[in-house]
């Protein structure tokens, strides 16, 4: 059983968590001082080196609650032995290329004045300038599940020295069927290890994981925002990507509109936005990690007093920013996360004010709409009268209700599920059926309802969420890896399993290491959402 953990404190900061000042200093720099609840309870027991069981969604600040205090303990160890070379010493794994590079870039800000290495592999690309990366020598290595496995069969990583392993959305890594890869990789692990585990929900498959990983883990338990406030005007327009610059601009054009705060997925997406507005006359300014903190500070205080009408940023710079009396929001793309969304209207319609959420929905970017109906739910309302309307089945961005298993033919799916020992209550959903609700006018989606993770093929953006798929053939790495494509438009979330003839077969010979008996204290009577 885990310890008893102590209440958040709302007042606490991150210098009350005994962090170096290297990590302290790059907090500061990044505009962070006052950690999230997952970030209070986590990092002072991760520090004293337990296992640790995590419940919390992205979104909640899961990422520095395991980023800094790894890096802590990485800073110490390497102190003790200052020449000695660099092996990979902390394994992160992470379902989406989307995420892994998000980890990444946690760890290059949070490290910034430790002397670590870090690189980040995923498939779908050419494995040259990975493998370049790996054998000079890295601390931390953040990996899919696909890419990671392909190199280990080459000879290319070794996973002997692992110190610090992160298994990080876990119950997504096995809705899209990564389960074996996992097993795979976890019993080529060191015994001797801290071992991490993540994940928003906790059914019986991925609580009997964690018993296999975990080795008296502390729990820590994190309930995400999943609705939106009711003093936020929200509203949704179709746009192709091309026209989102003069969809923007167009906006801009209504004067009474004064403080706009507008979202970019990338840092060169915010400088391009900022840069273009300008172009068109509008007072803007860009706010993102590679701007200096003296730059992305002038650029808050011109945006908080009115001198800077339009502030582009990026989702990891904004959290900085906190302006009472902000109109509007503008999600110049849409985030792949739908928590993400929550909390980037979340900064208008504060403190008693009303507030106006606008977004911009290309064609590539439906999946990502349709996660967000699901998470808040209900529809965002539709403008359609704009000069750059790109016409969107609604169909495609419409939660769809769920199936229930085995029971098509003649009785239409209408007969009661029942468990196998036939006690199921009438009318009751078996479980993997519970809060799958698709109905974006029906009850509010619950927060167990994961991102797709499925993301459109951007040429040049590194912030891809496509999974890798979960084929095995290693020796055929770089073409299994150009297929790991995101799934065609209206497809569901299980669409993005793998078939069952694709599956693998399971190893009897893997090692089944850890296992402690510690998640019997989980309800495994419910999928419940934690």
């Amino acid at each position: 059983m885990s310890p008893s953990l102590p209440t958040s404190n709302f007042f606490m900061q991150f210098s009350d968590l005994s962090l170096v000042d290297p990590i302290l200093k790059a907090l500061a720099e990044e505009g962070y001082s006052s950690p999230t609840p997952i970030q209070q309870q986590a990092i002072p027991l991760l520090l004293n080196r337990r296992d640790l069981l995590g419940c919390a969604q992205t979104g909640t600040g899961k990422t520095a609650a395991f980023a800094i205090p790894i890096l802590q303990l990485l800073a110490a160890d390497k102190a003790k032995q200052p020449n000695g070379p660099r092996r990979i010493k902390t394994l992160v794994l992470t379902p989406t290329r989307e995420l892994a590079i998000q980890i990444d870039e946690s760890f290059a800000a949070y490290g910034r004045h430790l002397n670590m290495k870090h690189t980040v592999i995923f498939g779908g690309v050419s494995q040259h300038s990975q493998v370049n990366t790996l054998r000079s020598g890295i601390d931390i290595l953040i990996a899919t599940p696909g890419r990671l496995l392909d190199l280990m069969n080459q000879g290319i990583v070794n996973l002997r020295d692992v110190q610090y392993f992160v298994l990080d959305e876990a119950d997504r890594m096995l809705d899209m069927g990564f389960i074996h890869d996992v097993k795979r990789v976890i019993a080529k692990l060191p015994e001797r290890r801290q071992s991490l585990f993540f994940s928003a929900t906790m059914p019986p498959d991925v609580a009997k994981l964690a018993d296999t990983i975990l080795n008296n883990p502390a729990k820590v338990e994190v309930t995400p925002v999943s609705s939106t406030a009711d003093t936020i005007q929200q509203a949704m327009y179709f746009v192709s990507k091309d026209d989102k610059r003069k969809l923007l601009t167009h906006i801009l054009a209504d004067q009474a509109i004064k403080s706009v705060l507008v979202f970019a997925r990338t840092k060169h997406g915010a400088d391009r936005v900022a840069k273009d507005l300008v172009k068109a006359g509008i007072q803007a300014e860009a706010i993102h990690g590679n701007k200096s903190q003296n730059a992305r500070q002038r650029a808050l205080t011109n945006f908080k007093s009115r001198d800077t009408r339009v502030l582009v940023a990026t989702d990891i710079a904004a959290r900085g920013i906190d302006v009472d009396e902000l109109s509007h929001v503008i999600n110049y793309e849409l985030p792949n996360i739908p928590e993400t969304y929550v909390h980037r209207i979340g900064r208008t319609g504060r403190a008693g004010h009303d507030g106006i959420a606008l977004s911009f929905c290309d064609a590539e970017e439906t999946e990502y709409l349709r996660d967000i109906h699901k998470l808040i739910g209900k529809t965002v309302p539709v403008i359609g009268d704009h000069p750059y309307v790109l016409e969107i089945d609604a169909s495609t961005v419409t939660p769809k209700a769920p199936q229930q298993r085995g029971q098509g033919g003649r009785n239409g799916g209408q007969r009661p599920q029942q468990s196998r020992n036939g006690n199921r209550p009438n009318g009751q959903q078996s479980r993997g059926q519970e809060n799958r609700s698709g109905n974006a006018a029906g009850p509010r989606a619950q927060s167990n309802n994961r991102p797709s993770g499925q993301g459109r093929s951007e040429q040049g953006r590194p912030d891809q969420g496509r999974p890798e798929r979960a084929n095995r053939n290693s020796q055929s790495n770089d073409r299994r890896d150009s297929r790991s494509g995101g799934q065609p438009q209206g497809s569901n979330r299980r669409d993005s399993r793998p078939a069952q003839s694709e599956r693998p077969s399971r190893d009897g010979a893997e090692k089944q290491s850890r296992g402690t008996g510690n998640s019997r204290y989980l309800d495994f009577s419910n999928d419940k959402n934690y």
